[in-house]
């Protein structure tokens, strides 16, 4: 079950074509919305790249290269129309987090308890910062400052120039989420059951909510909205001001996928082996779709369609609006990352080692 929550949340990983910029779940506020569209139908496998070891990391695409970590240990760029490997990075732990690239630089979390920071044309470390935990969370960068947290408990705040520490802050328990950030706040949930809105200057609490249940999604916002899943099977929407609930969505399962939001609607995978859209003002069920695994995948969204990875080992392209099956793609073990659209083709990653190109 870990590793299923682990990736996630890392995982809820996508990535976004741009000239410097490629960043988990597409934005700071991680939507999920891609702003190019993706295959309506399913015509080829394009390649797959095979790595040393699980994915559970998602893959980010800039400037005609895919950067995607493996639980070999390594970071990998690869050329995204021809899979070919222009390097990779060793660290020394698995890595579940995904990346994000600006500036030319990669920023990476590693089991090894360290933040990289990788240049993103050759492979060579600029600099690496050292937590007392694991990093599975995907790092965000803003205004000179990288946010991570790690297993240790604490947010971080370090200044991407030097890989410094600014702040940090300390939860009551491990941090596997990945934070989003608007308006000048960092929202950030741990396993100790909270979700905590920070000043992102100063690493002052500003509110947290607590749904009693450990949190390992990550948080989505949209219209002045925080949307996080908890293991208590619910789909949570909170005031992002004031972190008071609108709104919950009770599933059968454990909500380790995070959120993604577009058109009036959220959607969300849940252990309970659906993906579900959801009326983002109201929280009223709109469809769901029933795969034959849990869905522990961070959906995206692009073109009017919505991709899922399941456990059950398929990638599933969706209508966003009807929740109906477009076509399904089989790999060889559980997709637990979460795609990334870019030039017409998804791109995904395998616990059976693979990175996937599709269209």
């Amino acid at each position: 079950m870990l590793w299923i929550l682990l990736a996630t949340l890392l995982v809820s990983a996508c990535g976004m074509q741009g000239q410097e910029t490629a960043v988990f779940r597409v934005n700071l506020e991680r939507t999920g919305v891609f702003p190019a569209d993706g295959p309506a139908t399913l015509n080829e496998l394009v390649w797959k790249f095979r790595t040393d070891g699980p994915i559970f990391s998602s893959p980010v695409v800039a400037n005609g290269v895919v950067y995607i970590g493996s639980w070999d240990g390594s970071l990998y760029a690869i050329n995204s129309t021809t899979s070919q490997e222009v390097w990779r990075f060793n660290t020394g732990g698995e890595i579940f987090s995904s990346p994000m690239i600006t500036d030319e630089t990669v920023y990476i979390g590693s089991g090894d308890g360290h933040l990289y920071a990788i240049h993103a044309k050759t492979g060579q470390e600029k600099w690496r910062f050292e937590t007392e935990g694991e990093v599975f969370s995907a790092p965000a960068i803003v205004n000179g400052t990288a946010f991570v947290g790690s297993s240790d408990g604490h947010l971080y705040a370090v200044n991407i120039k030097t890989g410094q520490e600014v702040w940090r802050f300390e939860t009551a328990d491990e941090v596997f989420s990945s934070p989003a950030i608007t308006g000048g706040v960092v929202y950030i949930a741990s396993k100790d059951g909270h979700l905590y809105a920070l000043d992102s200057v100063t690493g002052q609490e500003k509110w947290r909510f607590s749904p009693n249940a450990e949190v390992f999604s990550s948080p989505a916002i949209a219209n002045e909205v925080v949307y996080i899943g908890s293991n208590d099977g619910r789909l949570y929407a909170l005031d992002a001001k004031t972190g008071e609930e609108k709104w919950h969505f009770k599933t059968d399962g454990e909500v380790a996928s995070s959120p993604a939001i577009a058109g009036g609607l959220v959607y969300v995978g849940s252990n309970d082996g659906r993906l579900y859209a959801l009326d983002a003002t109201t929280g009223e069920e709109k469809w769901h779709f029933k795969t034959d695994g849990e869905v522990a995948s961070s959906p995206a969204i692009a073109g009017g369609l919505v991709y899922v990875g399941s456990n059950d080992g398929r990638l599933y392209a969706l209508d966003a609006t009807t929740g109906e099956e477009k076509w399904r793609f089989k790999t060889g073990g559980p997709v637990a990352s979460s795609p990334a659209i870019a030039g017409g083709v998804v791109y995904f990653s395998s616990l059976d080692g693979y990175l996937y190109a599709v269209r």
